[in-house]
């Protein structure tokens, strides 16, 4: 488990360069490579997998890239490199997806809600290209008007809707294996430990109640295309080396 095996080892050095190289010369690739939202200027299909190969901070990419390899591993010995390849691009793919989704859902509806105030088009965009508005006309808080811009604007970056559908196929694969997080070193059966974290994932994007800026819907996307293509080829023994 423990050998870096050839999958992994090129997606963990794409992601590296692709994150350390740029802060050392200066650029800023996230217009180009992030994923935004279908209506932003920015916005390129591209993104969908592009977006993979971004992180926002240090611990992010230390993060995925520990998850990448340390449930990854087992996956790739067994499935093959291409398997291997397959899946993690369509957990992140689909996780970029529905991520896009469920964002063009809850922007549809303040976007509704604004034009039920009696706001034009036209002045919807502007408070999106410039964030100012009369508050006095609109029926929205401050609150719901900044998750408004912030759905418009804020990009969605790295590897974590294919590596919780790796963990999900980690799971259905070894479902007995012991896991345990450094805030919770208590080791749990992954059948148990993953649905927990995803669930998780879940319950705090519903409810608004997440600490940081974390795309959980992202999260939730990348483990239910996982557990589809996981347990599909368990169930069908499809195999492609």
């Amino acid at each position: 488990m423990n050998r870096l095996t050839t999958a992994i080892k090129h997606l963990i050095i794409i992601n590296v360069i692709l994150f350390f190289v740029p802060k050392l010369m200066g650029m800023d690739l996230t217009r180009i490579l992030a994923l935004y939202f279908p209506k932003n200027e920015y916005f390129g299909f591209w993104q969908y997998v592009s977006h993979m190969f971004m992180h926002g901070s240090e611990f992010h990419i230390l993060f995925n890239m520990y998850g990448l390899w340390a449930f990854g591993t087992p996956l790739e010995q067994m499935w093959g490199k291409n398997k291997f390849l397959f899946f993690y691009f369509s957990a992140g793919i689909g996780a970029g997806l529905i991520y896009s989704l469920v964002n063009y859902y809850q922007f549809n509806g303040f976007y509704e809600q604004l034009i039920n105030s009696g706001l034009t088009v036209t002045d919807i965009q502007s408070i999106l290209d410039t964030g100012k508005y009369n508050a006095d006309i609109i029926q929205l808080t401050n609150k719901e008007m900044s998750e408004f811009y912030s759905l418009y604007h804020t990009p969605a970056v790295g590897a974590s809707g294919a590596v919780y559908g790796i963990l999900v196929a980690f799971g259905l694969a070894f479902p007995n294996a012991k896991l345990a997080l450094i805030f919770f070193p208590v080791p749990i059966a992954a059948k148990y430990f993953i649905p927990l974290m995803i669930f998780g994932d879940l319950f705090f994007g519903v409810t608004k109640y997440s600490i940081g800026n974390v795309a959980h819907f992202a999260h939730v996307g990348g483990a239910l295309i996982g557990f589809i293509i996981a347990w599909y080829w368990k169930k069908n023994q499809f195999k492609i080396r």
